[in-house]
């Protein structure tokens, strides 16, 4: 399939659009490249790639012979197994590849090969790259570090990947990996480990830890480093684990899913076929943005009968007729390997069209990283703007909040600050969005209003004014200034210059990602003096930051890569769209998987505003002072604390910490309606309830600069900050892994550092 994206054209007129399948086709008897005539035959039976090995049986052939007779020589001389796997000594020395050891060689297609390394890694890998082999498969170990003493094999294992992904500087290596150790589906190839003594013994299918596999990757990918060289190329089983280990490889580098016989079964018609459980398996894992391909193993068309390139060419009147040269063609191709690649043609149909969240534009989006707006501090451009506007939903809420507002407004006879009218201010308009739709809340409502726009960039300042004279007919009032030096609407003139009164309904859409992460809260505490007493409301009333430990090795390798580049790159709370992530912690009574850090509500009391007031001015005992050196303690109101505990059932790994929030916009103020509310979500459990396909907010992800691994049935303790120093706002975080050794006794088993955006602090 392409890699520019083009599959992901949603263009209309071509229905309903869905994952392309990308199949390919792996044999594991198969010796040397496939001639251009086999090629073209998979390429015609709908398969787009095939592997081939790096070296033949004679090279193979050797090299057990070669070793078999070094651990002989060894065992001669009285060593016994152990001494033989931990004794200093010379290895046996391998001899240079021949013509006679491999059939792979530089030419013009080379580059499309994925090569199978199977023995020797570092002579092999050394011989492909120099051959131009852009993608090579590493069998996966076979022993895991958790059971039969394999900690040291999986140790030199890890060790010798890290090599090979420095002698292969530019090749991508794929670690092919069961999803979990299955029983009766263990590897069958004869390996150097078959010729000692002592065997890693078989599955017991009766005590199967899910987990020893992805352990194993874990332990390999750590040990490179999270190389963005390095993926996973997953053997799909015939039994499915439990969903949370389909989810924790949900996570984790995807570039193949293989799929062997034993994974289909048989319909009624006999033809293979797979369980509703395994297609929805490959329907969600083909939703990434980079998504996996598809690779049989040994169940293609069998191509080893078609004769090659380097045959001698018949003459013509040797030729063979159309229905001959078919059958020549066909000849040794299994009808019923052929039904694999159908069935897979037929499924990729299957799939769900994608929704209104995967179109191109979104799915670009995935686990891309960005950094936080800085509103206050910059002025944003028109494309900025644009991107928000293209949101109905947001803006549907925020009009059904206005009317309520209005409508009540009107049903409770509250009072105006103007006569006759209702004074609503939009705080940071933007290009208007919100100024149009409570024009139109208010013309619904059947309510009178006395409508401000107030805007501090310069620029969106002359789009507003444009606005109110094509669009809104000189019906709203355009303020350039910062919010919080507004001195409210203008309602007369005098000799001592303007009278200003006071806004009834004040709206804004200044929350972030965490809710607060784009200092809503001190925006609206430097408004709140222009907001009617005791009468006036805030839109949005109330906003709520959550967050869940979650596993993302992606992003972890994306910012090790920024690193060199980027001194704060793990100590930034960056802006994405999560997608391929592993939510670690587990539901459990009292303890959700996604929980409340912390609440901010407008208006703010008086007396809190009085208090501000005299911190900044030194007017409390002791001369003001606040909790940050050098701070008044102005803004410690907006300070917050919160010390959370998640549990987590089964061991894994997390790399930060994703953060949603949720929004009231409007509760209803009438008794009989009490308890109603409109709002806006996040929260992954709860945005299809309060604002399904709102797409304005991306999540918010704080990383751990180390990731922090954990046992079963561990309990996280995440511990946050929301601090400040009356010029800046910033975020600090620290995560524990606590686990139980008795009925009233815990340990910790591990802890991250405490991790602060103080360098990169949203400025006040």
């Amino acid at each position: 399939m392409a890699s520019d994206g083009s599959n992901f054209d949603m263009s209309e007129g071509f229905g309903p659009q869905r994952p392309s399948f990308h199949i390919g086709q792996h044999d594991s008897a198969r010796e040397a490249p496939l001639t251009d005539l086999q090629y073209g035959h998979l390429l015609n039976h709908g398969l787009g790639f095939v592997t081939t090995p790096i070296t033949n049986n004679h090279f193979r052939d050797r090299v057990f012979a070669l070793v078999a007779k070094h651990l002989a020589t060894l065992a001669g001389e009285g060593n016994s197994p152990t001494t033989i796997a931990t004794a200093a000594r010379e290895d046996p020395i391998l001899p240079p590849l021949t013509p006679k050891d491999t059939s792979l060689f530089p030419s013009a297609a080379v580059n499309t090969y994925t090569a199978l390394s199977r023995q020797v890694l570092n002579l092999e890998v050394n011989y492909a790259n120099f051959c131009g082999v852009r993608s090579i498969i590493i069998p996966g170990p076979l022993r895991d570090a958790s059971k039969n003493g394999g900690n040291q094999g999986l140790a030199q294992y890890s060790r010798a990947v890290e090599e090979a992904l420095t002698i292969g500087g530019r090749v991508t290596f794929l670690v092919h990996m069961p999803m979990y150790r299955e029983p009766g589906q263990e590897s069958q190839i004869k390996t150097l480990t078959s010729l000692q003594s002592q065997q890693p013994a078989g599955v017991d299918g009766k005590d199967i830890d899910l987990f020893t596999a992805w352990d194993s990757w874990h332990h390999v990918r750590t040990v490179c480093n999270y190389n963005t060289r390095l993926f996973v190329a997953l053997q799909i089983p015939k039994v499915l684990p439990e969903q949370d280990l389909q989810d924790r490889w949900f996570a984790e580098p995807l570039h193949y899913l293989t799929l062997t016989p034993s994974v289909f079964q048989t319909n009624k018609s006999g033809f293979p076929a797979l369980s509703k459980h395994h297609q929805a398996l490959i329907f969600s894992y083909l939703r990434l943005k980079n998504l996996p391909w598809i690779l049989l193993c040994d169940a293609g068309p069998d191509v080893s009968q078609i004769k090659g390139d380097n045959e001698v060419v018949p003459s013509q009147d040797e030729f063979p007729s159309l229905a001959d040269a078919q059958n020549q063609t066909s000849k040794g191709s299994k009808s019923e390997t052929n039904a694999y690649v159908a069935y897979l043609r037929w499924l990729e149909s299957q799939q769900p069209p994608f929704s209104v969240l995967e179109g191109p534009t979104l799915t670009s989006f995935q686990d891309w990283l960005q950094s936080p707006l800085q509103p206050l501090s910059d002025n944003l451009e028109s494309a900025t703007y644009e991107v928000f506007e293209g949101d109905p939903v947001k803006y549907n809420q925020y009009e059904a909040a206005c009317f309520e507002a209005l409508s009540e407004w009107k049903k409770l006879n509250k009072p105006t600050s103007k006569e006759g009218a209702v004074v609503v201010a939009v705080a940071g308009s933007g290009r208007g969005p919100l100024v149009t739709r409570a024009l139109k809340a208010a013309e619904d409502a059947g309510v009178a209003i006395d409508m401000w726009a107030v805007e501090k960039n310069p620029n969106a300042y002359v789009y507003l004014l444009r606005q109110n004279e094509m669009v809104w007919n000189g019906k709203v009032k355009v303020v350039k200034t910062d919010m919080r030096a507004w001195k409210g609407p203008v309602i007369s003139e005098s000799a001592d210059g303007p009278v200003y009164g006071k806004v009834d309904i004040l709206i804004s859409e200044l929350l972030g990602s965490f809710g607060d992460n784009e200092l809503s809260p001190e925006c609206l505490d430097g408004i709140q003096h222009v907001m009617s007493k005791p009468h006036g409301i805030s839109i949005p009333s109330s906003y709520t930051a959550h967050f869940s430990p979650i596993s993302h090795p992606k992003i972890h390798a994306d910012l090790l890569s920024r690193e060199p580049t980027e001194a704060n790159a793990f100590e930034t709370p960056w802006v994405v769209r999560l997608y391929a992530l592993d939510f670690v912690s587990q539901k459990v009574p009292g303890h959700p998987r996604f929980q409340e850090a912390w609440e901010f509500s407008h208006p703010i009391p008086d007396t809190t505003l009085a208090a501000v007031e005299a911190r900044r001015s030194g007017g409390v005992v002791g001369g003001g002072g606040g909790s940050m050196s050098g701070a008044a303690g102005a803004n410690d109101h907006n300070s917050r604390y919160c010390h959370l505990t998640f549990v987590c059932r089964t061991r894994g790994v997390t790399h930060g910490l994703a953060g949603y929030f949720e929004s009231t916009l409007y509760e209803s103020q009438l008794e009989e309606r009490k308890g109603d509310k409109v709002e806006i979500s996040t929260h992954p459990e709860r945005i299809d309830q309060k604002s399904k396909d709102m797409i304005s907010w991306f999540p918010i992800f704080f990383p751990l600069k180390r990731p922090l691994y954990f046992p079963a049935d561990t309990e996280l303790e995440i511990s946050m900050w929301r601090q400040t120093d009356d010029t800046r706002v910033w975020y600090e975080w620290l995560v524990e892994a606590w686990t139980w050794v008795g009925q009233s006794q815990r340990i910790k088993v591990g802890s991250s550092e405490l991790c602060s955006s103080r360098q990169v602090a949203c400025l006040m």
